[in-house]
């Protein structure tokens, strides 16, 4: 899906709704992928009872009830996906609908969703609203995630863990991520260069990478252009793209794979090859499993950067990841 750019990312700060008493095994169910996978990372797969539609990993909770869909067709061109998204935000639709009959047959005691971008997932309103209308809906608690910064991203583990009652998992969780985090920041503060990154978080139109991409830029050792840490993603035409003079281009659109990807090489050639100079490197990596998804996983995202922006000192770090990275320039 492309990134809301018209202020529907809001405040870094996760809303936190508690009901009434739950049962000392909570039954869980995660509508963000990001989600799924901190509950998982805490211990938790056994207790997911149900999961969105684009809930892909880990693999093993693949087999559980899933409880939305999308609206709109997204297997079309990253151009008619970005028109039909606009047209329902336009319309005051809802991209994502939450099938209610089978939420209440899963009886859940958790609800982990997101209020962050309502293009991304189910909007918290429509959880709310799909919750209030179950007959035990005073038990159940909604935790809503609302992530900006990489370090509301590592906060958010504790707060999961702590709907789930996983509070000691989740200090533990917290701590290895950081720890891997300022592994990966302390080797690329070695480096004798700070190359200038842009990151592109869709392709038609074209959208910089915000949120926490300019701080995964700035871990692994570039200098992010054009956005903000925190801040929306912003739209750029071909020529402003130029007008930044990267050094290095990582294209991962947000919900497409690598080979999802490439499957629009012509628009990127046109849009991102023939505007930058023959110099700049230019990746395509995945926006789907990694960088786009405030988990776990956003430490992966960073050693991709790592190995992208940086890899004369990340050679580990390229090999590991050679699967998920193709050098177009």
């Amino acid at each position: 899906m492309p990134p809301a750019d018209t202020g529907q990312r809001a405040s870094s700060r996760a809303a936190l709704d508690v009901g009434g008493p739950r049962r000392s095994a909570p039954r869980i169910i995660s509508l963000l992928p990001s989600a799924t996978e901190l509950v998982c990372s805490l211990g938790a797969s056994e207790s997911l009872v149900g999961i969105s539609h684009e809930c892909d990993f880990p693999q093993a909770i693949r087999d559980r009830p899933v409880l939305t869909r999308s609206r709109i067709d997204t297997l079309g061109s990253s151009r008619a996906i970005d028109a039909a998204v606009r047209t329902v935000i336009r319309d005051a639709l809802s991209i994502y609908a939450v099938d209610e009959q089978r939420l209440a047959a899963l009886e859940p005691d958790v609800i982990v969703t997101q209020d962050l971008c309502e293009v991304c997932a189910v909007s918290l309103d429509d959880v709310r609203a799909a919750v209030s209308r179950l007959v035990q809906h005073e038990r159940v608690r909604i935790v809503s995630l609302k992530p900006t910064r990489l370090e509301d991203v590592l906060a958010d583990v504790e707060r999961v863990a702590a709907g789930i009652g996983r509070e000691q998992e989740g200090i533990a969780v917290r701590a290895t991520l950081a720890a891997r985090i300022g592994a990966i920041a302390r080797r690329a503060a070695q480096a004798s260069t700070r190359p200038r990154v842009v990151s592109l978080e869709w392709i038609e139109p074209l959208m910089l990478g915000g949120t926490w991409m300019p701080e995964l830029i700035e871990l692994a050792g570039g200098l992010a252009l054009g956005a903000s840490a925190g801040q929306p993603a912003p739209t750029v035409n071909p020529r402003q793209l130029a007008e930044l003079r990267p050094d290095v281009v990582l294209v991962k659109p947000c919900g497409f794979s690598l080979e999802r990807t490439l499957t629009e090489r012509d628009v990127i050639e046109r849009d991102v090859l023939e505007v930058v100079q023959a110099s700049v490197r230019v990746y395509v990596t995945d926006g789907n499993a990694f960088f786009n998804r405030p988990g776990p996983r956003l430490v992966e995202s960073l050693e991709i950067m790592a190995a992208c922006v940086h890899p004369e000192l990340f050679p580990d770090l390229v090999a590991a990841h050679s699967d998920v990275i193709r050098k177009l320039q």
